[in-house]
């Protein structure tokens, strides 16, 4: 196997891996956010299948398309970058402690397998250092994904003013709590997903790697691939997130939401949604997503292979540099 394949859980001191995280989060919450924003639009549109007077939505594509058109005309190229600063924020974070938590799993499970002489097969490995690694992030960040959620669900309607405002109002009219809103469906969604992305993901890295690509995008190609995989099996749970974080005193001012019943819980929004509108509607979304999903990830563990390269070249010529003056 070459170096360029060696298992992301070996990869890098702690440091690093926190450092190349944080890159890799900033760079991809960039290049996807218009994308995000479409998902999130599209995951808070309702439809009762009950209501005749109920506008139906366009199927995929053409409803993406149109929905896309409207944010131009109504709010402007800015639209598609609306809850970028809290989003930036979470991607940042949401990196440096996913990959950091992914690596410490790791050396947790060797240790144990060490003193307890067992032996983990690699894929089990990956699947619940990858679910650890979720899990951690996901608590850690929640309060961003949730601020994020709400400032792309905005449309022409201004519900917060800025991100300070947004924090000021949750705090006083929800409390604590407020910033935790749909964090059981994060986590329960979380778990498989992240599991499911790390396990595959380094299954597919050492076949990558034999795939000559231009800039070293194997990375990048494994990424799609886990990506892909993993977020069509939970997706659901993603609808359920988004429902549940637009939810409080000012859930009938975003966007698509003005109809949509209250919701308490995963359970009670699963069953409000199938009742009334079907099982398509925990998919609503699921295009744009994949879509989404495919370069987000690309770009993700492309800029992370990549930032660590740098940083670990880096710190061996400092050593050598330090190496050489103390001799």
């Amino acid at each position: 196997m070459s170096p360029a394949a060696s298992p992301l859980r070996d990869e890098g001191t702690r440091s690093q891996v926190v450092l190349a995280g944080a890159i890799a989060g900033l760079v991809s919450r960039f290049c996807i956010a218009p994308l995000d924003v479409l998902k999130i639009r599209r995951q808070l549109q309702y439809h009762s299948l009950a209501d005749p007077l109920s506008t139906p939505l366009s199927r995929s594509s053409a409803g993406v398309l149109r929905l896309a058109r409207d944010i131009l005309r109504h709010e402007g190229i800015t639209g598609f970058w609306k809850g970028n600063i809290p989003a930036e924020g979470l991607y940042l974070s949401y990196g440096a402690t996913q990959f950091l938590a992914y690596r410490s799993a790791n050396q947790a499970l060797d240790l144990a397998e060490q003193r307890e002489g067992l032996k983990i097969p690699g894929l089990a490995k990956s699947f619940l250092a990858g679910a650890a690694a979720g899990t951690v992030a996901t608590t850690v960040t929640y309060p961003l994904d949730l601020l994020r959620t709400r400032f792309a669900a905005q449309g022409t309607k201004r519900v917060y003013t800025g991100l300070i405002a947004s924090i000021r109002d949750i705090s006083r009219h929800e409390g604590p709590a407020g910033f935790f809103r749909g964090l059981p469906a994060g986590i329960v969604q979380i778990v498989p997903n992240m599991g499911l992305f790390f396990a595959f993901y380094e299954s597919f890295k050492p076949l990558a790697a034999d795939i000559h690509l231009p800039f070293g995008s194997g990375d990048a190609l494994a990424g799609i691939a886990s990506s892909i995989l993993s977020k069509s099996a939970v997706f659901p749970l993603d609808t359920v997130r988004k429902r549940l974080q637009v939810q409080g005193p000012t859930r009938g001012r975003y966007f698509g939401s003005s109809k949509m019943p209250a919701c308490r819980g995963v359970v009670d929004t699963i069953g409000m949604i199938v009742q009334k509108e079907g099982w398509r509607g925990l998919y609503r979304g699921l295009g744009v997503s994949l879509v989404k999903a495919a370069p987000a990830s690309a770009v993700t563990m492309w800029t992370y292979e990549r930032a660590l390269s740098v940083i670990q070249e880096a710190s061996r010529q400092s050593d050598a540099v330090n190496g050489s003056d103390e001799s």
